[in-house]
């Protein structure tokens, strides 16, 4: 049997599809085999959930739980009277509000910072508005006060910080008369508690970088529907 010139060319071509179709099945087989033995990142634990809130930010604003809905959070508990941990604390969460990313085309913070007085009788918004000055804090950084029955039922019903307002023993300085966690919480967008970290760890503070860069993966993921 002969074949002409048309069906020369016709089996050519068809050997050709055949061909670019076979690389491509290829290749798609490859990319899902190495996605299958792609070593998967656990998510990070959800260790609690963030109730309800009402505070005022240094500015004034009010600002509840849903007012941080959709970004991922570093919360500490400090009170600007403090002499002892809380200016290192501070100082800390001032090397991640200088590192953490700006907002995109003047969206949400990506990630904010939360710090909550404990000393709400002294702390109104203007003396943490002073105190965040202090420290060069962006607007991603909130400084919260409140009445002391809301602020418990934050740090410690909702974050799980301890802090005691009158602690039994006589205060080191003046001023340092209140006790207080030196925990760093990382909170995701939908207000579950993931991870607490020593702020005064360097070992720790790492390990707060890395499970932020996980976390915000995760979301990212998640987002995608990946």
């Amino acid at each position: 049997m002969t074949i002409g010139k048309s069906g020369a060319r016709r089996f050519r071509r068809g050997i050709l599809w055949g061909l670019l179709v076979g690389v491509l099945v290829a290749l798609a087989v490859a990319t899902a085999v190495t996605r299958w033995n792609r070593p998967r990142v656990q998510p990070l634990p959800v260790l609690g959930g963030v109730p309800e809130f009402a505070l005022v930010n240094r500015d004034g604003a009010p600002v509840s739980r849903d007012d941080l809905a959709g970004s991922p959070w570093i919360a500490d508990l400090v009170f600007t009277r403090c002499v002892l941990i809380c200016p290192l604390m501070t100082t800390k969460m001032a090397a991640l509000d200088r590192e953490l990313p700006a907002s995109a085309d003047g969206g949400p913070p990506p990630v904010r910072l939360v710090s909550v007085t404990v000393d709400p009788e002294h702390d109104a918004p203007a003396v943490l508005e002073e105190f965040a000055r202090r420290y060069h804090a962006s607007d991603r950084w909130l400084f919260l006060t409140g009445s002391r029955d809301e602020i418990y039922h934050l740090a410690g019903e909702g974050l799980h910080l301890g802090y005691d307002p009158n602690p039994p023993l006589v205060p080191l300085e003046p001023g340092d008369n209140i006790y207080h966690s030196a925990k760093l919480v990382l909170v995701d967008s939908e207000a579950r508690v993931r991870g607490y970290y020593d702020s005064q760890s360097a070992e720790e503070l790492a390990a707060l970088r890395r499970d932020l860069a996980r976390l915000l993966d995760e979301e990212a993921a998640q987002a995608g529907g990946v």
